[in-house]
């Protein structure tokens, strides 16, 4: 190969990975919102499946659309190992992880299918579903309240050992009101920390109802509770979002495993390390 044809790959092989990775141009633009429709149908295709009626009936036509998908995502993937510039952090990241899971069940299924149990080949098709978060990747904002959850784990999980400990003790406090009474649903101390979540949580099945006047009263209180606090753990992760929307991050992929969210002067990803202006 002449180096005049080696340059000219070269440049086809970056103009190819920033129609991929990036979303700044209007290929790239066009790219993901092609990309994103060829997600929610395949999602779609996945759900009809399960429906008995749906499936008997259009199974060929279903089965096509569901190969059509598969190839698609499986070029895409095929592409951005090869336009990467450090293909193997982009295999490992969390990212590549998903893209491979989109097609790899369907070659599975097609190739050791005969021979797999039921249930192992029933989980292997659902294991497509997976395929939702490719759409993580290329929805606006999506990272952002992603690093909102992770940011506020803590507070989020302090919050949740609170409400547990209040409805345990609420419902241990149901057993011992509720216990007593003839034909009583409240069995046992976790039958009664079930109704107590469920009440906390404003659900209300209506499968475990208080008979005293002391146990309806508590119910009352546990609702009202479970209303001032539903909005406490989104206003902590709104919070740490904020904070995130705060600092000007651009829209730039990694070059190695096509991460986004960098500093406008971000000389390194800030995930797999690699430099943000290396040669291809």
């Amino acid at each position: 190969m002449s180096a005049v044809e080696s340059k000219q790959q070269a440049s086809f092989r970056e103009r190819t990975r920033l129609i991929i990775f990036e979303a700044e141009t209007p290929a790239g633009k066009a790219f993901d919102v092609a990309l994103l429709w060829c997600i929610g149908l395949s999602i779609l295709v996945v759900m009809l499946e399960t429906v008995k009626g749906l499936d008997a009936q259009y199974s060929k036509i279903l089965l096509a659309f569901e190969w059509f998908f598969t190839v698609i995502f499986t070029i895409e993937y095929l592409l951005r190992i090869w336009c990467s510039r450090q293909p193997l952090k982009y295999i490992t990241s969390f990212y590549g992880i998903v893209d491979l899971l989109s097609c790899l069940p369907a070659y599975v299924v097609l190739f050791f299918g005969a021979s797999s149990a039921f249930g192992v080949v029933r989980a292997l098709r659902l294991l497509r579903m997976f395929r939702i978060l490719k759409m993580v990747n290329h929805v606006k904002g999506a990272e952002v309240i992603l690093h909102g959850l992770v940011r506020s784990k803590e507070k989020i999980t302090v919050f949740f050992f609170a409400i547990l400990l209040m409805a345990v003790i609420a419902g241990t406090l149901m057993y011992y009101i509720e216990g007593r009474q003839a034909d009583t649903q409240f069995t046992s101390i976790p039958r009664s920390v079930y109704y107590a979540i469920v009440s906390i949580t404003t659900v209300g099945y209506g499968d475990i109802t208080a008979q005293t006047e002391l146990g309806r009263f508590l119910t009352t209180i546990m609702i009202l509770t479970g209303y001032a606090v539903i909005a406490v753990p989104t206003g902590i992760v709104t919070s740490e979002m904020m904070k995130l929307q705060e600092t000007d991050k651009t829209s730039d992929a990694c070059p190695g495993c096509g991460v986004h969210g960098h500093l406008p002067d971000a000389k390194f990803c800030r995930r797999c390390g690699s430099s943000m202006n290396e040669g291809s």
